[in-house]
Parts: structure tokens; sequence; C-alpha cells
């Protein structure tokens, strides 16, 4: 291991480099013009897998985006860990807010900035870079290691179940490793033990068969921009408290521990408002803004469209009207259950005269993982060592769907150790990756390996 981190610290603008060059990549997964470029990126990274020496790697055809899969297996008698990652990025829109363009990475304030640069480009290449220092300082990786990096997951992973279900022989292992959350703090590194699940869905409402004059038809049709609008402001009460009937019937609630942990934690709740430009929160009555953003379910409109969108006045009454809604959701609960719970609700708002077309379109289980498992110890034992102080555990609100998958499908749990940041500007203009915690995360990949094969 020693050996291993000299290399890492000695080859860090190298590593820093291959990253570079692997974000110049317009992996956008979502939209069907970028699918050359995410085939680009797939063979690029399974072509610097075998240039730093790993046995064996494929890059595998799905119905959608390709999946690399690489292993190497030095030992007969140790753990094996399954790193999973995803080289696919959100689109760059809106592209006259980054400060820099999204696929030209730029090296500023000690940090990297470009599309894809946390998420999850720069920290799955950790993994690559762990493995590498390894092989180039002649040492063996002390754990067998297998790599899942797939091209879908910003689109919902449709092709990896699909996958994981037809190779799960190849894919057998101890523990999965992920690196796509955030640490707690820049001063606060921590362990992710807990995810929320998604259920993500489309309402549309039609009304006349075409937009009217506002003033010729205006007091006697139904605006369905009128009816959406009414919709989505009922979804809460006063207390900020989803109304859609059942919504919080199988919510696992948070234990007297678990809330005891969130109040220890160090949360500054000023800065975290100001870094979005707000005075205030509002959060569900009775939960703090920490269990409110990571272990509280929660409704929100993610987008919403009618009528006329251009410059100046047009009286137009809208033909039709448009939300895409997501559920974050905790422990208990089922994506599929609160989609057919949250289409009950709506048709049973939507009035006559309108005529609705509700849609699922991608969801993911909520996860736990006990911290008690012996990776979870050797994760937080590696990261002490790095950053010189203890990780605290937390629950992360975002979701990773395949995560539950792993554990439905495999029995695997997963260590979700992320040294990304929440103002790392994920999913947003100037995403960016602070390049002390890319060498950081690195290190601690590298005494994670170690201290698992000591466990194991």
């Amino acid at each position: 291991m020693t050996s291993a981190l000299a290399y890492a610290d000695e080859q860090f603008d190298h590593f820093v480099s291959d990253l570079i060059a692997l974000l110049r990549i317009p992996t956008v997964s979502t939209d069907p013009a970028y699918a050359d470029d995410v085939a680009r990126g797939a063979q690029w990274l399974a072509d610097h897998l075998r240039e730093i020496g790993v046995d064996h790697v494929e890059v595998v055809r799905t119905e959608g985006h390709p999946i690399v899969y690489a292993e190497h297996l030095p030992h007969d008698n140790r753990p094996t860990v399954l790193v999973y990652g995803h080289y696919d990025v959100q689109p760059p829109d809106p592209i006259d807010l980054w400060d820099s363009p999204p696929f030209e990475p730029t090296r500023k304030n000690g940090s990297l900035y470009a599309r894809g640069a946390c998420d999850d480009k720069g920290q799955m290449m950790m993994h690559v870079k762990a493995l590498q220092s390894y092989l180039a300082s002649g040492s063996v990786p002390p754990v067998n290691l297998k790599f899942l990096i797939e091209g879908e997951e910003e689109c919902g992973s449709p092709s990896l179940a699909p996958f994981i279900k037809t190779h799960q022989e190849k894919l057998d292992a101890d523990v999965v490793a992920i690196s796509d959350t955030a640490m707690f703090a820049e001063d606060t590194p921590s362990i992710t033990y807990g995810l929320r699940g998604l259920a993500y869905v489309q309402v549309e409402l039609t009304g006349p068969n075409r937009d009217l004059h506002s003033g010729i038809y205006g007091g006697a049709v139904h605006n369905p921009a009128n009816v959406l609008s009414q919709l989505i402001a009922d979804l809460h009460d006063d207390d900020h408290r989803i109304t859609v009937e059942g919504f919080y019937d199988d919510v696992i609630p948070l234990t007297e521990e678990e809330r005891e942990t969130f109040a220890a934690l160090p949360f500054d709740e000023e800065g975290w408002l100001g870094e979005v430009g707000l005075d205030d929160a509002r959060t569900e009555a009775g939960y703090s803004v920490k269990e409110a953003i990571s272990a509280r379910p929660t409704l929100d409109v993610n987008g919403l469209w009618s009528g006329y969108q251009g410059e100046g006045a047009k009286t137009v009454l809208p033909a039709k009207a448009g939300a895409k809604i997501s559920c974050r959701l905790v422990p208990g609960q089922d994506p599929k259950d609160i989609a057919q719970k949250l289409q009950r609700h709506v048709e049973a708002h939507v009035p006559e005269t309108i005529t609705l077309t509700f849609t699922e379109l991608h969801g993911g289980q909520p996860v736990l993982v006990d911290t008690s498992h012996p990776a979870m110890q050797a994760a937080a034992d590696a990261i002490a060592a790095v950053f010189d102080q203890e990780p605290v555990f937390t629950r992360e609100g975002g979701s990773i769907p395949i995560v539950a998958e792993f554990q439905r499908l495999l029995g695997l749990d997963s260590v979700l150790m992320g040294f990304g940041l929440n103002s790392d500007a994920i999913h947003s203009p100037n995403e960016r990756f602070g390049l002390d915690r890319y060498a950081k995360g690195i290190q601690s990949i590298i005494r994670f390996q170690q201290a698992y094969a000591e466990m194991g």
C-alpha cells in the first residue's frame, strides 16, 4: 500500500490529465444527438483500463448505451469488490450560465470545472486511479476488483438491471463500492448509509382542441393551465405535508438516535441558504432542514409548460398544460405504489372538462446500509487516515436506483464513499470537483482496499 500511495502522489498531475481527457467527451445520455459521443466515452474508458494493465476489459453493447465491464482478480482467497460508477453526464444546458465551456475542462481556484467533473467521471476515475497506483508501483492490489461502469445513469439506467440479472455469476462479489455521493462538508468527511428512492411522473392536461383567443372564449372554457396550477398548489398543506392520500402510510419513522445524530451534525443552515440565494427554509412541520433534505419524503414539480412563452403578450387560452413531478422516497416506500397513489389523487381532482394523461417515467427504491458492515468500517478507517478525522455516517437526499438493485439481485450491500460536495453544482452550470478531494479520494480508496482485505 505504501508504494501505491507514493505513486498516486507523484503521478497526480497525470491523473488529472487523464480525467480531463475523459471530461472532454460529451457523454450526454439523455439526448440521442450525443449517442456517438457516449459510445466514444465508453471506448475511451475501456482503452484506458487496458492501458493501465487491467486483466480483462470489455465494452458491452445494450439496447441503449454501452456498459464498460472490467475485472482484475489476482487472488483466490481475498474479498472481491465490485466498483460501480457511470461515465454518462447530464445535459449542459443552460450553456450561457457557464463561466467556461462545459466540455472544455478548466482548472480554477483549486477545482476542475466541467460537466461530469464530480458526477460522476471524477469520482469514478478515483477507483481507476487507485488500481493504477497499485499496478504501476509494482504492487498487487490487496483485493479482487470488478468494474461495472454504465452509460445510462442519468436517464434511469434502463439497461443495467437486465445486464445484472443475466450476469449474476460474472458480478459475484462481496461488496459494492460506489463514489457518486457527497461529503457532509469540506471539513467533515462522511459515508452515506441511506439514499432516498424516486418516483418520477409526467402529468398532461388537455382542454379544447386548439389554443383559443382568450377574449372570445375566456370565461366559458376550462383553462388547462389554471386547472394544473390549482392541482399543484393543493399537493401540499399549510404544514408542507404532502396531501396525496396514503403517501406516508409506509414511511419508516426516524429513530430518536437518528434524530440525535442529525442534530449533532455541524450543519450551517444560514450558509446553506446563502449558497442558493435564500433567506428562509420551508420544511415539513416538525423536521429540521437536514432531516427534510435527506431523510423525509418529498414531492416537487421539476418542470411546467403551457401557453405562450415568447416575448411580449399573446392573449391565448392554451389547449394543453403539463408538469413533470418527482417524489423522493424514504425506506418503507415503494416507487410504484407512490406513483399509483399520485395518479389516483390527480384523477380525483381533475374536472370532467379536462382530459388527463398520466405517465410514469422512472423510479428507484430507497436504501439503508448497516453501518457495522465490515466494508463500511474499512472505509471509515481509510477515510480517517487520509483526512485525519473520523467520518460521520449520514443519509443523502439523492437517489441511486441501482444500489437497491444490487441488494435485490446480487444480495450485495454498497459502501457509498463519495468525495463530492453539494456545492459542486452537479446537474447545474459550472459543475466542478475540488482537486484536493480528487487526490484524497484516490488515497482513501487505496487504503480502503487494504483495510477491507485485512478485515476479510
